[in-house]
């Protein structure tokens, strides 16, 4: 489906994707298929292409949003969890005995088809629209109306036999369909990034395993602090993902909360009493998920604030995942004049002017996935505050930007993990290097040797690039038997505690020699204890 064109303006600013037509011309392009059928609504009536399934409340649309050029049709979740909620609604209205068993069931078909993947290029409404979702609801109306027309062996349009309102619609409006769509739609990508935000967790901590003897300089503000272990530090990641993972999935039981039965602004007209308990019912069963109505539905209906929730959860998990990533790319930095502590998989040549460049290209577009999400929560935040009285709006670019958000979030989690971390490895001779000459490593030596000679050692290291080991020895300070298990990686690290068990013998025995290095001599026994 080929949007129509915009407006003179747009002409005017340059742009030469857009045409100089307004919606008379809109419309004519509609009618101008080679077969058409005649559709009214209460502003008059539109020719609409004969083949397809939506109709005149949609064609209004692509006339007055022609906006992102984005169809609604692009967010399958949505379009399934539209066809979840119409088919939960005409169960329930058979239910009652406010819809035709007939119908019901027609509908019902009509459902199952979308749901197994059917007519998604029916959908073709923009993402962003006025009207606070109408544009979507008769979109999928309109859609599972002909297509149940057609199982019934009726012309598309024939709304005498089955009315995209008076049954599709029936005991609903858009003002409680489209939030709770676009809930189990978030539900439904929530779910997906959950699970690859969990592969990718395992797969930092994985490489935290094969890691955990490699010793490396940690680092303070891009400073030299004391030792670690490189498989310390992917564990950090990996913890840093579960955490967010365990508040990520909390949001879904405030998701589950929905306002089905609330129709206009909360207070039911036009549905029957019974049919809040009804859907509800229904949709549970449908999507085996814990759908409950919300105790106010006056309150539910205008307020925004689980999208408001999720969208906050988002943006922190993809803030603390950039921030692995500023790690990742700054750590195998190089891969000759940088930190070059680990090889990031080489997935493509960096630069079309320096032979052999590569760059750390997936850690780059997680970051831009991250900056999105940021921006997508500040859209967000705005549009939930600008909602008035009983409804919310604009709940169409909040629909947007979180399942937007959620799409790009799992597909960066699985390129991140599929691309990247499962096949960095590390440099093992260039870390052992940086800790054997790096000043850090004196700092687990001062409990020893005292804290004048640790800083004298330090300056000798800095200005000779020595292995501190090898200095302590040859100050005859410890012995090399002492120095190793000192500095040894798990003692280094922290995986073997230090506090409380600290060999006395071999402070004793780094305090005489220190002491015949200044004075000749080795101080008292009481001196030592």
């Amino acid at each position: 489906m080929t949007y129509p064109p915009t407006s003179d303006e747009q002409r005017l600013s340059g742009d030469e994707n857009f045409e100089t037509t307004g919606p008379e011309r809109a419309a004519d392009e509609l009618a101008a298929a080679a077969e058409t059928r005649t559709e009214s609504d209460s502003l008059g009536s539109l020719q609409i292409p004969a083949d397809s399934y939506w109709g005149i409340h949609t064609a209004r649309a692509l006339v007055n949003f022609p906006i992102t050029r984005r169809a609604i049709s692009n967010y399958p979740d949505l379009v399934r969890a539209l066809a979840r909620v119409k088919q939960a609604a005409a169960r329930a209205n058979r239910e009652l005995g406010t819809l035709d068993p007939a119908k019901a069931d027609a509908i019902e078909w009509a459902c199952e088809r979308v749901l197994a993947g059917e007519h998604h290029d029916q959908f073709v409404v923009g993402a962003i629209q006025g009207g606070a979702g109408t544009s979507t609801n008769m979109n999928c109306n309109e859609v599972l109306t002909n297509i149940a027309l057609e199982h019934l062996g009726r012309p598309r349009g024939d709304y005498a036999s089955l009315h995209p309102i008076d049954d599709v619609n029936r005991s609903q409006s858009t003002n409680d369909v489209y939030p709770t769509a676009i809930k189990l739609a978030m539900i439904f990508g929530l779910q997906r990034l959950l699970a690859e935000h969990r592969l990718l967790a395992q797969s930092f901590a994985a490489k935290g395993r094969e890691f955990e003897h490699i010793l490396k300089v940690g680092r303070t503000q891009l400073q030299d602090a004391v030792p670690m272990t490189l498989g310390q530090e992917f564990t950090g990641f990996a913890h840093t993902l579960v955490e967010d993972h365990e508040r990520l999935g909390e949001v879904i039981p405030w998701l589950a909360e929905m306002n089905l039965g609330a129709t206009a602004i909360g207070t039911g007209i036009t549905a029957d009493p019974r049919y809040s308990d009804a859907v509800r019912r229904h949709l549970v069963e449908l999507t085996e998920l814990p759908f409950q109505t919300a105790a106010d539905l006056i309150e539910a209906t205008s307020d925004a604030g689980v999208f408001m929730t999720l969208s906050g959860v988002l943006k922190r998990a993809a803030v603390k995942l950039s921030k692995i990533c500023n790690d990742l790319r700054l750590i195998s930095s190089g891969p000759q004049a940088g930190l070059g502590e680990i090889n990031l998989p080489p997935r493509q040549a960096g630069s079309s002017i320096m032979p052999g460049k590569v760059n750390p290209v997936i850690p780059e577009v997680v970051n831009q996935v991250a900056f999105s999400v940021i921006g997508a929560d500040a859209t967000v935040t705005a549009a939930a505050e600008g909602g008035q009285l009983q409804l919310n709006a604009f709940e169409p670019v909040i629909a947007h930007s979180i399942l937007q958000s959620l799409a790009w979030m799992t597909n960066a989690c699985r390129t991140l993990r599929v691309n990247c971390i499962d096949g960095i490895t590390a440099n093992t001779d260039r870390l052992t290097r940086q800790v054997e000459t790096n000043v850090g490593v004196v700092t687990a030596l001062t409990p020893y040797i005292g804290y004048a000679a640790a800083a004298a050692l330090a300056h000798t290291a800095l200005t000779t690039q020595s292995s501190i080991a090898d200095l302590v020895v040859d100050a005859q300070l410890m012995s090399r038997d002492e120095v190793q298990r000192v500095l040894s990686p798990e003692r280094l690290s922290g995986i073997q505690p230090v506090t409380g068990v600290v060999d006395l013998a071999a402070i004793q025995h780094a305090q005489r020699a220190a002491d015949e290095r200044a004075w000749g001599a080795p101080r008292s026994e009481s001196d030592l204890t």
